[in-house]
C-alpha cells in the first residue's frame, strides 16, 4: 500500500503551502555518494536556534494551510536539540515526520516515533548489503538501517522509503519488494542531479530536476533560516530568511512570487515531489495529514 495521494496537474498552483520541511543540520553520520545536500560527518548545524526554530513551527501552526512539517537533515537527529524540537512540533498538534536513515535509534528516538502524529521516513538502496554500504559510505549501514526499519514496524509506527536507482545491478527493484513485504509504503526514483548527484559536478542545478509543487504546495528552511522552495532547490535564490523576515511577509513577497515563476508546473505524475512522491532528496508527508485524521478517528 501506497499512502502517496493523487493529484490533479495543475492542482499545486491552486492550493496554499501545506508542507514545510526544517533541514535543521548538515551534519550526517553518512556520506552518500548522491547527497542533494552535500552532507557529511563535518557538516554543521547552521546559524539557527532552538528558539529560532520554534518561532518558525510556531508560524507553521499559525499559518491556515500548513498541515505538517518535516525534520531533515543531513540526518536530523544528529541535531543535539532534535529530540525537543520534535517534542515541541507534536505538541502543536502538527503533523510531524523525520526523514531519517536509521542507523541510529536510541530509546528516547523510539518513544518519540510512537507518539500519535509522528511518522517516519528513510532511504533504502538495495537488498544486498554491500551494495547499500558503498553507496551512503559506511559499513554496517544496511543491517542498522534494515532493523530499525522491521522495529518500526513491529511497533506500528507508519514508516515510508525512498529507494532510489543509481546504476545498473544496484537491484533497486528487488529492494523495494523486500520493503513491501514488510509492511513498508515505498516509492521508487531515479537519482537526481542536483548536489554530489551532479555527476557533472558543474555546481549549477536545473529546475528540470525539481517537483513541479516546490514552492507550490512545498517548502524548505536551511539551517541558516534560508527559505527554499523544496531542499532540492537551494540552488535558486532564497526569497527571504526566516531569521529576519516573518514566513508570512516571505510567502507574500514578490520575491516568492518569482521564484514560484522559475519552477516549471507539472503537469504528470511528478518524481521527486516532496510531497507526494518522496525521493531520497525530497521525501514527502502529504500523506501526514491524511494519517493524522486516520489516527484521530481510531
Amino acid at each position: 500500500m501506497t499512502i502517496t495521494t493523487d493529484v490533479s496537474p495543475f492542482e499545486s498552483d491552486t492550493k496554499g503551502i501545506t508542507f514545510l520541511e526544517l533541514e535543521i543540520t548538515g551534519k550526517c553520520n553518512l556520506h552518500c555518494a548522491h547527497c542533494y545536500a552535500e552532507s557529511g560527518p563535518r557538516g554543521d548545524h547552521g546559524t539557527m536556534t532552538v528558539a529560532d526554530w520554534k518561532n518558525v513551527i510556531d508560524q507553521a501552526y499559525a499559518h491556515e494551510t500548513i498541515a505538517s512539517v518535516q525534520f531533515i537533515g543531513g540526518e536530523p537527529t544528529e541535531h543535539p536539540d532534535f529530540a525537543e524540537l520534535m517534542t515541541y512540533a507534536l505538541g502543536t498538534g502538527l503533523g510531524v515526520e523525520v526523514y531519517s536513515n536509521l542507523v541510529s535509534v536510541t530509546p528516547e528516538l523510539w518513544e518519540l516515533y510512537s507518539r500519535p502524529n509522528a511518522y517516519l521516513a528513510t532511504s533504502y538502496y538495495s537488498d544486498v548489503a554491500e551494495t547499500h554500504d558503498a553507496i551512503t559510505r559506511r559499513k554496517g549501514s544496511h543491517f542498522a538501517t534494515l532493523t530499525n526499519i522491521q522495529e518500526a514496524v513491529r511497533r506500528g509506527i507508519i514508516i515510508r522509503a525512498g529507494v532510489v536507482e543509481q546504476h545498473p545491478g544496484q537491484r533497486a527493484a528487488e529492494a523495494a519488494e523486500q520493503l513491501r513485504g514488510l509492511g513498508v509504503n515505498v516509492n521508487h526514483d531515479r537519482m537526481r542531479a542536483v548536489g554530489r548527484g551532479d555527476q557533472t559536478r558543474s555546481g549549477i542545478g536545473s529546475v528540470n530536476e525539481l517537483c513541479g509543487k516546490c514552492a507550490k504546495n512545498n517548502l524548505a528552511i536551511g539551517p541558516n533560516g534560508e527559505v527554499w522552495g523544496c531542499t532540492i532547490s537551494r540552488f535558486l535564490p532564497s526569497p527571504g530568511n526566516v531569521k529576519t523576515t516573518p514566513l508570512a511577509a516571505i510567502l507574500a513577497s514578490a520575491a516568492f512570487d518569482q521564484l514560484r515563476a522559475v519552477i516549471p508546473p507539472r503537469t504528470r505524475g511528478c518524481d521527486p515531489d516532496s510531497d507526494s512522491a518522496p525521493s531520497v532528496c525530497g521525501p514527502d508527508v502529504k500523506r501526514a495529514p491524511a494519517t493524522v485524521t486516520l489516527k484521530a478517528a481510531q
